[in-house]
């Protein structure tokens, strides 16, 4: 019997995993056509190709940069490890934070009960209490998601000061050979794009992290 059911298009999430897979498998830049091309053999169509590549540059995952009429757009592997590292190193200021002021305001609630009746103040200090508790909370639910990411990632976590130092000269040889890349494609721009490139960081004194 013929199956007539529908299968199931890709959500947003799964779109930006499909395309970033293109860019970390190919280690490449590409301009949005290009997307256009490779992302159906992925499962995405090409219509929704800008809208999701807009959304992954939203997120910082792929860099976007004009070089003369044309965008160009890449993302590294490093990359991404780094990113998340950061992300879950701002998660945990954020909840330290707000630990911190729950602490305070419990305090202020029980000096503010010796020897007093309830009051207006009181009642306030103690729903703004109620909420950071709420709110911490969501946030360290939101943090414990981390604890299902991949086991690449959560490795690479564990050990957030070779990661990052590794990343950062990764990086920096990915840039020498984006510069080298855009040099040999766009002959006579060599001016232009030693002049961009200098300007985002990859000046002539720069060297790797030891």
């Amino acid at each position: 019997m013929r199956d007539w059911s529908k299968k199931r298009g890709l959500s947003i999430e799964e779109k930006k995993q499909k395309v970033l897979e293109i860019f970390h498998e190919s280690k490449d830049v590409f301009v949005l056509k290009d997307l256009e091309k490779s992302a159906p053999k992925r499962g995405v169509i090409s219509q929704s190709v800008k809208e999701v590549l807009q959304a992954l540059v939203d997120d910082d995952l792929v860099h976007q940069d004009r070089i003369g009429a044309s965008n160009f757009f890449w993302s590294f592997p490093s990359e991404a490890a780094v990113k998340l590292k950061n992300d879950v190193q701002q998660k945990t200021r954020q909840l330290a934070d707000q630990e911190n002021e729950i602490a305070l305001i419990g305090e202020k609630i029980q000096e503010s009960r010796k020897g007093k009746e309830d009051s207006d103040d009181r009642a306030a200090k103690l729903a703004e209490m109620q909420q950071l508790e709420i709110e911490l909370r969501l946030a360290k639910q939101e943090l414990a998601q981390y604890a299902d990411s991949d086991p690449q990632k959560l490795e690479a976590m564990k050990n957030a000061v070779d990661v990052a130092k590794s990343a950062a000269n990764r990086w920096l040889d990915n840039s020498w050979a984006l510069q080298t890349w855009c040099k040999k494609r766009f002959e006579g721009m060599e001016d232009s794009l030693d002049s961009f490139f200098k300007e985002n960081g990859l000046t002539d004194d720069i060297d790797y992290v030891t």
